[in-house]
């Protein structure tokens, strides 16, 4: 049912109308004679707010409005897969073919194409129960993505008719009986409110690692498949292209990119770099796995607001299907800015720095919708989402209210240093802001399928970059030549970890994405390493542990294929045994010359 009223007035974005009567919280509402696209986000007796998702210059008081009395929701089915819709899930490439390179306002097309063909294979038979979540059919989307055809939540009854062949989404697939003896149709099209989160039939405890093939953050700073970790840093710090990094390397099924506020110049990269990256997995196109979601900062701040819901229920939908999603919000910053300017709009009391005060509890149900689950439906499915959210900190300020409203929700935080960035270290995460909640948690998983020791070596690389961070504070105040030589020793093992551990290039084609396996290899050779000089000590000077060439073969041990080790790091410290024998043996051999010389000096005439 619609219902028209008529704008009373109008402040920015925001519109207020009259004659809605019945009007619901975000309700869709189509605003003007353009039939603008709003949301209703404040209802005060007769007077209905709508914040609206486009631009409302010309309007004007006395146009129409019309309620849907239904609220925003995402269409999910078949197509989803390499799209790149806007905040409210408009697909842009259709946009492009009906208005060109500017999209006009009120513009209103389906976000999956309804004439596309779709080979449906069914799983279940005539006659079968079935309940919500309960696969009845597939249909192959993209490389590897084999899209689950699901009976809707809440949804249950007999299959009376089923049929296989090439349908459009719009096409009846199947008709239910339910226990009333209602027909059900059911078609390979579901529309889901992007605010409510879809139903699971448990959530798992966090046991096991979402890995992303970047060393510092497995290593140091895990997180949990299914967990949330934020990633704040001030401009320039490459929050962007870690977002970006983690979308091509991280072990997850499907990739959820969500560019909400930034600018158009960065979204214009990842639109035209993601079809050209090679995903590892498949070697395959990158978009084969990918949705693309984009706002850009100059679009209107509601649809901004919405966007991150958009992804992060169609996210929702792939993880029921039993597939592992990671979501790149990039960045829940300017996510926090639009709903402080909603908040504005609506003259709301300002918490700090004028966001809203209910700020918390949104940036908590965003981030609370991550999670590794039993799906519903009696296939026994799991999935998980994991939510990477980046932040945007004015002037890199992590005491800012969103970076310390996340900090209370994430899991993990991957705090972005500003030095790092400028001296060219990618990833540019600092080890000693940064942490993870989820590391104890993971350890039983790591000592399974790793190795044993395993907490046992992070632990000691732990050590030894906070032993580093205390040394370089004294050489501040006296010199390096005033510490002691075994301390210069430390200092040299921790500078080889953080050039050549916890640094990777993005451009190498090996060093790009590293295994558990030659983490762990790597961290026993730096370490080793460590160990091995420092006994040396005791027969060559320090100058001489200082010049190794060894050391050199030791810090390309990086590059080396997985497949190498353990090999490659154990024949580079047995190098490095021998060099060391070698110096000590021609010290040796000099020193018993030069006693030799002596004796014979002092001998008797």
């Amino acid at each position: 049912m619609d219902t028209n009223g008529q704008i009373h007035r109008i402040s920015g974005s925001t519109v207020e109308t009259t004659g809605l009567p019945g009007a619901r919280m975000y309700d869709v509402a189509k605003v003007g004679h353009l039939g603008i696209m709003g949301e209703v986000i404040r209802i005060e007796k007769e007077i209905v707010t709508v914040q609206v998702y486009e631009d409302t210059s010309g309007l004007s008081v006395g146009e129409p409005v019309l309620c849907t009395f239904e609220p925003l929701a995402v269409e999910l089915g078949p197509g989803l897969i390499g799209a790149v819709f806007d905040g409210i899930q408009r697909p842009l490439a259709t946009l492009r073919e009906v208005e060109g390179d500017f999209i006009l306002r009120g513009t209103d097309v389906h976000s999956l194409n309804r004439e596309t063909l779709w080979e449906f294979e069914p799983t279940v038979k005539e006659g079968e129960n079935v309940a919500e979540g309960d696969t009845i059919g597939t249909v192959q989307e993209g490389g590897k993505i084999l899209h689950r055809i699901m009976v809707p939540p809440e949804t249950k009854g007999h299959v009376q008719e089923i049929r296989a062949g090439s349908f459009k989404i719009e096409d009846t697939v199947a008709i239910l009986q339910d226990d009333t003896g209602c027909s059900i149709e059911l078609t390979l099209l579901q529309k889901w409110p992007v605010r409510i989160a879809r139903p699971c039939r448990r959530k798992i405890p966090p046991d096991r690692p979402f890995l992303t093939g970047q060393r510092i953050l497995d290593t140091l700073f895990p997180v949990a498949l299914g967990g949330a970790a934020i990633v704040p840093g001030g401009f320039g710090t490459g929050k962007t292209v870690v977002e970006q990094t983690l979308a091509k390397y991280a072990h997850a099924d499907v990739i959820i990119y969500i560019g909400c506020g930034e600018r158009g110049n960065e979204m214009t990269e990842v639109l035209q770099e993601f079809p050209e990256l090679e995903d590892p997995q498949t070697g395959g196109s990158l978009m084969e796995r990918t949705v693309l979601v984009v706002n850009t900062s100059n679009m209107p701040v509601a649809a901004r607001e919405a966007s991150i819901y958009t992804g992060i229920t169609i996210a929702e939908y792939f993880r029921d299907m039993g597939y592992h999603v990671a979501l790149m919000a990039d960045s829940t910053s300017r996510w926090a800015e639009a709903l402080r300017e909603i908040s504005s709009r609506l003259e709301e009391m300002p918490g700090e720095e004028g966001y809203p005060t209910y700020m918390g509890t949104r940036l908590a149900g965003f981030f609370e919708r991550a999670g590794h689950v039993k799906t519903i439906g009696k296939d026994d499915r799991t999935g998980s989402v994991t939510v990477v959210g980046a932040i945007s900190p004015p002037g890199g300020d992590f005491s800012e209210p969103v970076t310390q409203g996340s900090m209370r929700i994430a899991g993990a935080l991957w705090a972005l240093d500003t030095s790092l960035a400028h001296r060219r270290h990618f990833p540019a995460i600092s080890w000693t802001r940064s942490y993870s909640l989820y590391s104890e948690m993971l350890a039983p998983w790591f000592m399974r399928e790793v190795s044993e020791d395993w907490p046992e070596q992070r632990k000691n690389l732990n050590r030894m970059l906070e032993r580093e961070k205390e040394i370089l504070e004294m050489v501040q105040l006296v010199g390096e030549d005033a510490i002691p030589e075994t301390e210069r020793i430390l200092l040299l093992g921790a500078r080889l970890i953080r050039e050549n551990f916890l640094r990777q290039n993005a451009y190498h084609p090996v060093d790009a994405s590293c295994s558990l396996a030659k983490q762990y290899w790597l961290i026993r050779a730096f370490l080793e390493s460590h160990r091995i000089t420092l006994e040396a000590l005791e027969e060559i000077p320090l100058e001489n542990i200082l010049t190794l060439s060894t050391l050199s073969d030791l810090a390309r041990l990086n590059e080396q294929p997985d497949e190498s080790f353990p090999d490659s790091s154990n024949e580079v410290l047995e190098k490095l045994r021998g060099e060391i024998e070698e110096i000590a043996h021609q010290i040796a051999m000099q020193k018993e010359a030069m006693e030799k010389e002596e004796k014979s000096g002092s001998a008797p005439d």
